[in-house]
Formats: structure tokens, C-alpha cells, sequence
């Protein structure tokens, strides 16, 4: 089985919102650099992120939140374009913060940041570690920290599962499932866990749990803020292009597996269709 991340989640690793909500349109920019940083970063203008971040971070006294901005943002510029600059400029910006002079928040935060890097440098297991006590501080985010945080921590899991002798990869995938478990009772808007429960069965090897799974997220997405648009369309991806697939594989006295595809996807069909 290929990473789940391969399957190329429509929501994955999005950039958590660092504080200040993102300004509603026609709202006048600030002239502090730090708040300039905060809505550049939470609308996704990396650029202009690390430019302000980095001039709040150089003016005398500055608040440790505007290294944390600069390091977030450089890691988020780094995985659009790919500059190592970029990430090496990013871990250098974390390490220089005072995590002793951050609230609880803005040390949630870093730890993310840390975590992120990590990940970025090819170091799953690691990066996985270093985010697992965040997913224990979850009250202290909102709804798009806590989706970030949960599908950083999944997807470090997984490509460290991928890493791993094909006997030692169930027990990984049966960790992701305790968590997000544990996680979705506690917060069932959460479309990560969604869809990693029925891709951690899948990659189990249980397709009965996967399929079940599948339709719980499905029927379960219109608590999601989006009202579930972005997770439908990974659960529909998931199970097209990885469940029933494998499902038609383990047939034995199926010697058609084109019509047996297209009756898995009729049932699938007919599953979402009692929930539009």
C-alpha cells in the first residue's frame, strides 16, 4: 500500500490561523508590522508575511510572537516554493524563540512550527513525537489549528509507517486510529479524523472497516465548518482510487473485476446519495 498522503487530501496540511483572525475585506492594514505579519500569514501571502515578521522581529523590544510568525511563514513560503533558504531561515527563526515569554497559545504554536520543520527535513517519527502533546492541548486552539495539528501528526504517522517493514506498519496505523478516535469524541466537526480513520483501516488491510468508516465520515461531514465540501471530496478520492480498488483485488471468484469495480461504485454511489 502506497502512503495515504499520496492520495492527495484536498485539505492537508493547511496553515493554522496564528492568533488575530484574518481581516474582513475593505478593513484598513495596519501599520504594526506584527499585525501586517498575522493577516498576510492567515491569508496565505507568505511573501509579505516574512517581510513584515521580519520587521517586527527587528525593532527594539520585540515581541517573541514575531520570530514564531516569521519561522511559521518561512515554512509555509518553503513548502509552496521549495527554496531551502526558506527552511533553513525558518528553523533558525523557531530556535531563536523565547518559549518561556509565549502565552500557552503561542507555545502551542511553536511546538506546531517545530513539529513542521522536522517533517519538512524527511524526519516522520520525529516530527510525529513532537507534535503528539499538542493534540492533548487541542481547547487551546480553534477549529483550523486543531484540523492542522491532527493532520500534521496522521501524516508524519503515516510516512513513517511507510518507512517501516510491511509487518510493523499495522501496529502504526492502529495508533492513528486510537488518537483520532479519541480525538473525533471530543470534537466530531473534525474532517481530519474523518477521513484518517477509514485511511488508517485501509491501510490495516481491514476494507470492511474502511468502507464502514468511509460512510460514517461521509454521512458525519456536514459538521464540518465547510459543511463537510472538502472532506466528501477526499472520502469520494479515497474510496475510489484506494478502497475499492483493493476490495476488487481480494475477489476470488470474481473473473470480471471491471463489473466488480462498477458495483462497489454503485454502492458507494448509493451510500451518498441518502446524504447529499
Amino acid at each position: 500500500m502506497q502512503a495515504l498522503t499520496d492520495f492527495a487530501r484536498a485539505g492537508v496540511l493547511a496553515a493554522a490561523l496564528l492568533g488575530a483572525a484574518t481581516p474582513v475585506a475593505g478593513q484598513p492594514v495596519t501599520a504594526d508590522p506584527l499585525a501586517r505579519a498575522r493577516q498576510a500569514y492567515n491569508a496565505g501571502r507568505y511573501d509579505e508575511a516574512v517581510t513584515a515578521a521580519r520587521e517586527a522581529a527587528a525593532r527594539p523590544g520585540a515581541r517573541p510572537d514575531a520570530g514564531l510568525l516569521l519561522g511559521r511563514a518561512l515554512l509555509e513560503r518553503h513548502r509552496a516554493n521549495r527554496a531551502p533558504q526558506d527552511l533553513v531561515d525558518g528553523r533558525a527563526a523557531l530556535r531563536a524563540v523565547d518559549a518561556a515569554a509565549l502565552d500557552d497559545r503561542g507555545r502551542v504554536d511553536l511546538v506546531v512550527g517545530l513539529g513542521e520543520a522536522v517533517y519538512l527535513d524527511g524526519q516522520y517519527r520525529s516530527a510525529a513525537a513532537i507534535l503528539e502533546p499538542a493534540l492533548e492541548q487541542m481547547g487551546l486552539l480553534g477549529a483550523a489549528g486543531r484540523e492542522q495539528v491532527v493532520d500534521w501528526w496522521a501524516t508524519a504517522m503515516d510516512r513513517h509507517a511507510q518507512t517501516r517493514a510491511t509487518e510493523e506498519r499495522p501496529a502504526i496505523y492502529d495508533q492513528i486510529s486510537e488518537r483520532l478516535s479519541r480525538h473525533l469524541a471530543r470534537y466530531p466537526d473534525s474532517a481530519a479524523a474523518s477521513y484518517w480513520l477509514p485511511a488508517a483501516a485501509l491501510a490495516r488491510g481491514d476494507l470492511d472497516g474502511a468502507w464502514d468508516l468511509a460512510i460514517a465520515g461521509w454521512v458525519r461531514s456536514s459538521l464540518a465548518p465547510d459543511r463537510g465540501v472538502a472532506l466528501r471530496a477526499d472520502l469520494d478520492r479515497l474510496v475510489t482510487t484506494a478502497i475499492i480498488p483493493e476490495r476488487v483485488k481480494r475477489l476470488e471468484d470474481e473473473p470480471d473485476a471491471r463489473a466488480a469495480s462498477a458495483r462497489f461504485t454503485a454502492e458507494w454511489d448509493e451510500a451518498k446519495g441518502r446524504w447529499p
